[in-house]
């Protein structure tokens, strides 16, 4: 009897954002892919959670899907979990997830904690539209995709990494202007959680004069 394939969120930073039902999925499977090992080791860990766990990530993971799939079809039921957040939104999984459809296995994703679903609510921004960019490309292509969402009317969201945050809110004030208004989330459900609001050239000095730390989401209004 053929398995089943589980894409189970894993908290964003907060551990009580871990559901009920993700822990008992992890426990029942037979095997958890992680992006990496060690960190989602202190999370089975903390929930007593003992199922094995193999290494899932985007280095290894073209070589890895088809031996999975295999399992899967084997009867094998299989977890996938990133290192926070829903598998596949900017991390690994796609290709996994692709590979069971084709292969007609069954794909469960379970609800739980994604970045950019707070980051674009507590924005204040129009969410009734939105378009999620994840990365920008960090430098062929970076021009033309900045130029397409200066045009964008939806609202934008995109994840940066700290020390290139300054340089993407400094191109938001020359391809965007510097008026437009942008909301950058630091450290959602962590201690130190904050969200700068402003125009562009005010969250930029904002973060000039204090150097961002941690995960951030940043969330753009759009073209009115």
């Amino acid at each position: 009897m053929t398995g089943k394939l589980y894409l189970v969120p894993t908290p964003i930073g907060n551990l009580k954002d871990m559901t009920f039902r993700a822990v008992e999925v992890l426990k029942k499977v037979d095997l958890i892919l992680a992006e990496d090992t060690r960190n989602s080791g202190k999370l089975l860990k903390h929930f007593e959670i003992g199922t094995q766990m193999h290494s899932h990530h985007m280095h290894n993971e073209h070589k890895t899907v088809e031996g999975i799939v295999k399992r899967i079809q084997n009867g094998e039921n299989i977890a996938l979990i990133s290192d926070a957040g829903t598998p596949a939104i900017s991390d690994p999984g796609f290709l996994l997830t692709r590979a069971c459809v084709e292969a007609g296995i069954e794909v469960d994703c379970l609800p739980g904690a994604t970045a950019f679903v707070p980051a674009l609510v507590n924005s204040g921004f129009p969410n009734d539209k939105f378009v999620f960019e994840g990365f920008l490309p960090v430098k062929k292509g970076r021009q033309t995709r900045l130029e397409l969402l200066a045009e964008e009317t939806r609202t934008i969201i995109l994840y940066e990494s700290p020390h290139k945050l300054l340089k993407t809110l400094a191109q938001f004030v020359e391809y965007f202007g510097a008026e437009r208004q942008v909301s950058v989330s630091r450290e959602l459900t962590k201690l130190h959680e904050e969200t700068i609001r402003g125009t562009a050239d005010e969250v930029l000095k904002h973060f000039e004069n204090k150097p961002p730390k941690g995960e951030i989401v940043v969330v753009v209004s759009g073209k009115k």
